[in-house]
């Protein structure tokens, strides 16, 4: 039986055991669709990536991204948790500088990635180029609507200009402002009532309010999705990408480069900070980046024919 190496790191943190978990398996070869989906349910954490050689040589890897119940053509935290893993590696059989440049190939294009290790050899931060930008995706469903799929009253949806909205940067989002963090934390999802809602394929539900505790742009968030196997997640790259696109609708943002802090998985115990930044010329959004950190936690043997 074919051993395969792999590794889980805990990602859009600088600290084991918080943040949002990732499988990487490091040799993909001769698996199928199946079977990788097979081994995503088995780790059964929000995201597992297969890696492969690249199809480019100058590129550093082929990555196929999994969800328990299906594949995504991108997503954030595998992205940065991946090319960590893939930079401490490579700072293992090299010496010279920390910070690393590579492209990484996924569903979605080439994604640019910079990676700068940490010294304890298991930590590193990293950060991304969005490979397409932020598109608007339509009218959301009502607030009232919204309020009662997620347990919470009609004035609890929306705060300043900000109303529920979609948009999408690989997978598809619902976005919903919500007035407080107090509300934040008490909204739960009723998964028939989003079956109703989304009766085919279903967007990701992604809860935001202004952080009460920062300062300048900085928010808490929630993200659910049932659908993909995914009841909530610590944290989730894709959806700040998206986000993006909510700031550009609802924010007066002025030209220049904005940054931007995204608290997550606070709710669950599992405190989570995403790095936005978003560049604006013209009144248009010209480009964005997603960072973070990650921490190795854990490196095995995967043994499947």
């Amino acid at each position: 039986m074919p051993k395969r190496r792999f590794a889980t790191l805990d990602v859009f943190t600088d600290t084991a055991l918080a943040g949002n978990p990732l499988a990487v398996v490091l040799d993909r070869g001769g698996l199928d669709d199946v079977q990788m989906q097979a081994v995503a349910r088995e780790f059964n954490l929000s995201e597992t990536v297969f890696v492969a050689a690249p199809a480019e040589a100058r590129h550093r890897a082929s990555l196929r991204i999994f969800t328990p119940a299906r594949e995504l053509p991108f997503a954030g935290h595998p992205t940065i948790g991946t090319a960590v893993l893939l930079a401490l590696h490579d700072r293992a059989a090299r010496t010279g500088a920390d910070a690393l440049a590579f492209g990484l190939e996924e569903r979605i294009g080439t994604v640019s990635c910079v990676v700068e290790t940490g010294a304890d050899g298991r930590s590193g931060r990293a950060r991304f180029k969005l490979p397409v930008l932020p598109t608007y995706l339509g009218e959301a469903p009502a607030a009232g609507v919204l309020a009662e799929v997620l347990g919470l009253s009609p004035s609890d949806i929306g705060f300043n200009r900000h109303r529920p909205s979609r948009h999408g940067a690989g997978p598809n989002f619902t976005f919903v402002p919500v007035a407080s963090r107090e509300a934040l934390d008490r909204a739960r999802v009723d998964e028939s009532g989003l079956a109703r809602l989304y009766p085919e394929e279903a967007d990701a539900l992604y809860l935001y309010a202004v952080d009460p505790e920062g300062i300048g742009l900085q928010y808490q968030a929630r993200m659910f999705a049932p659908r993909l196997g995914v009841r909530e997640d610590p944290a989730t790259g894709s959806a700040a990408a998206a986000f993006a696109g909510v700031l550009m609708q609802f924010e007066p943002l002025g030209d220049g480069t904005h940054d931007v802090l995204i608290r997550q998985g606070v709710a669950m115990g599992r405190p989570s900070a995403i790095d936005l930044q978003v560049v604006i010329a013209d009144g248009a959004l010209r480009s964005a980046e997603i960072g973070g950190g990650a921490v190795l936690v854990a490196e095995g043997t995967l043994h499947v024919d």
